[in-house]
């Protein structure tokens, strides 16, 4: 049976636990300034998670966390750009950057709602009409030019609630124009790791694929991992509700595989530009009804005396616009799980996110990297980068703001290994 899935997603090994070595690294982070805060919901104060924060005139960004928080380096030489804040449902605003201040920006958008749709767009006969369209339309509305971009990327395991492994990493991405044929490449320029073992219960949990399981999650791009010409059919598309965006009509599309469908398939939200045909953002979650099935999809190794298997496995993917085309911006990716444990009685659950942003990007004119330069897509990040670095590891490049949690999870970590470094000469300092 032909099982239609994202191809490399969330390949977890489970194996007995490696002591962690610690290695520092430096970075120089004069040349720019940082500015830190907030994007809040301006009627209830809510956080905003994934909003976007981003100097068109540079093609500078970064996106908030799952707290609203946001970390913003600008080179210094830039002094009179404007930054637009953006979340999918609400008004967009433009502040000035000299209105900034280096800590405890608080930045507050409102939503933008419309229940009817303007009288200059016309309304498709159906849903399925809309995203049959959309897909077709790829060419006409997204980079039709090679592009090289810098992401930062991060990777995250919980055990329950608690944090017990870290990884970030700096990619560049060689991104192929929409209608190309040929797959998306990149590079590896910096990455880091800290990990807590002791939380494991002995198993190392691994996420195969790296960075890739966020790339692939632009299903603009690779459309056939989701809705491929023999699978789109066998979903039913409707129309949920509208919402307006910058004065952009925005149609919200649910989607679910067909009740006669036996195949583990998708659902979830199409957010299309009304007017232009543009997949503006999409979220979505596989649908898991044979948990055996599941498991045999995402679990590359595992102990002999435990059964793994997903209990949700959840994707979404934001595009940004420049200039009337769209590209790929942000996208992340969840996978929960349990591991029963023979002659356990209680069972341990695990989830796994990994999560990926744009921070820059220009033309490539320079090509495709050789291929012993790229970053193969069986990589598992955890075992090519180095030990957890200082905060000026990163320099100037855009990264997403941690939360609270795992920042307390990372200083834990860190006094561990400073104390075993202290207690075991040979080790670097």
């Amino acid at each position: 049976m032909k099982i239609l899935r994202l191809p490399i997603l969330l390949g977890i090994c489970l194996s007995m636990a490696l002591p962690l070595l610690s290695q520092e690294a430096q970075g120089d982070e004069a040349g720019f300034r940082q500015y830190r805060g907030q994007v809040l919901d301006a009627e209830t104060n809510d956080p905003l998670v994934f909003a976007t924060l981003t100097l068109d005139q540079y093609n500078i960004s970064t996106v908030t966390n799952s707290e609203g928080g946001f970390l913003l380096k600008v080179p210094e030489s830039v002094t009179d750009a404007m930054v637009e804040i953006s979340f999918l449902g609400y008004k967009s605003r433009q502040v000035p950057l000299l209105q900034f201040s280096p800590e405890d920006n608080e930045l507050l958008l409102e939503v933008s709602v419309t229940s009817l749709p303007e009288v200059d767009v016309v309304v498709p006969r159906d849903a399925t009409t809309l995203v049959k369209e959309t897909l077709r339309k790829v060419g006409d509305n997204y980079f039709n030019n090679p592009t090289k971009m810098t992401a930062f990327y991060r990777e995250t395991i919980r055990k329950r609630r608690r944090n017990v492994s870290l990884s970030e990493a700096v990619v560049t991405i060689y991104k192929t124009p929409y209608m190309s044929p040929r797959q998306d490449a990149m590079e590896l320029y910096k990455a880091r790791k800290s990990t807590d073992y002791d939380k494991l219960d002995t198993v190392a949990l691994k996420l195969q694929g790296g960075p890739f399981n966020a790339l692939f999650v632009d299903i603009m791009k690779y459309p056939e991992y989701i809705f491929s010409e023999d699978y789109i059919d066998d979903y039913n598309f409707y129309f949920e509700r509208n919402t307006r965006i910058d004065d952009r009509l925005i149609f919200v599309i649910g989607f679910e595989q067909k009740k006669d469908v036996a195949e583990p398939l998708y659902r979830g939200r199409l957010f299309i530009d009304g007017e232009k045909k543009v997949l503006t953002s999409a979220i979505f979650s596989l649908n898991i009804t044979d948990q055996d099935m599941a498991s045999r999809m995402f679990v590359r190794r595992k102990p002999a005396n435990a059964r793994v298997y997903p209990t949700e496995v959840a994707y979404r993917v934001d595009y940004r616009e420049k200039d009337g085309r769209w590209y790929y911006g942000y996208s992340n990716a969840l996978l929960e799980f349990k591991i029963d444990w023979d002659r356990k009685l209680f069972n341990s659950v695990f989830s796994l996110s990994c999560e990926m942003a744009v921070t820059d990007w220009e033309l490539n004119e320079a090509g495709m990297p050789r291929n012993r330069e790229r970053v193969k897509t069986s990589i598992i990040l955890s075992d090519e980068a180095l030990g957890f670095a200082d905060p000026g590891f990163w320099g100037e490049y855009n990264i997403i703001e941690p939360d609270k949690s795992i920042e307390s999870a990372i200083r834990k970590i860190q006094r561990q290994l400073r104390r075993e470094d202290r207690n075991s000469p040979g080790k670097l300092p």
